[in-house]
């Protein structure tokens, strides 16, 4: 049993000293899947990973919650799951016009700019998800695993405790299925 699978354990137990010693042991992996996030978003982006693992961090050890982790996958799949609902949420609040939804941010330096996913895109992604979930929920875990925590086929695959082969396969209906989901829309 891994170090992070025994401090889960702990957590599921009551043991108020434990959710101190996790983020210790998980800090540098959730920050590099946070990283990995926000290189999608546009350069104008004011949230950091840091901030991000920060804040699905204090989500997921909510002492009134009570998690209930399994083991390691479980809990990187909330964190997946955690980070997702920061982004989409950010990206709601960032269309109303009360926060400048009406108005289109202008890059100046072309060298920071990098790839991004516009936050309309993201809310139709989220809408599509919300659905696929219902009908697909071991798919739509892995395309939060992918999309949102950024891992490979072969980290969601093992975080979910399928083969890769059944990872790729599943990976190719959902992105099948949500283009013709977001299409439609």
């Amino acid at each position: 049993m891994s170090e992070v699978t025994q401090i889960l354990d702990a957590i599921g137990r009551g043991d108020a000293h434990a959710s101190e010693q996790l983020l210790p042991v998980i800090y540098q992996e959730l920050r590099h899947l946070a990283a990995k996030m926000l290189a999608e978003e546009s350069a104008g982006q004011t949230l950091e990973a840091t901030a991000l693992v920060h804040e699905a961090y204090v989500r997921l050890v909510d002492a009134e919650a009570e998690p209930k982790w399994n083991h390691r996958g479980h809990f990187f799949a909330a964190a997946a799951e955690s980070m997702r609902r920061i982004l989409v949420e950010k990206a709601r609040r960032k269309q109303r016009v009360k926060h400048g939804g009406e108005h289109h941010r202008v890059e100046i330096d072309d060298e920071r700019l990098v790839c991004s996913v516009p936050a309309d895109q993201i809310l139709a992604l989220d809408e599509a998800l919300e659905r696929f979930d219902q009908e697909e929920p071991e798919k739509a875990q892995l395309v939060k695993l992918r999309f949102f925590a950024g891992l490979s086929i072969e980290e969601a695959a093992e975080a979910l405790g399928i083969s890769r082969a059944t990872a790729s396969r599943h990976w190719t209906y959902a992105r099948a299925w949500l283009h013709d989901a977001i299409s439609a829309d």
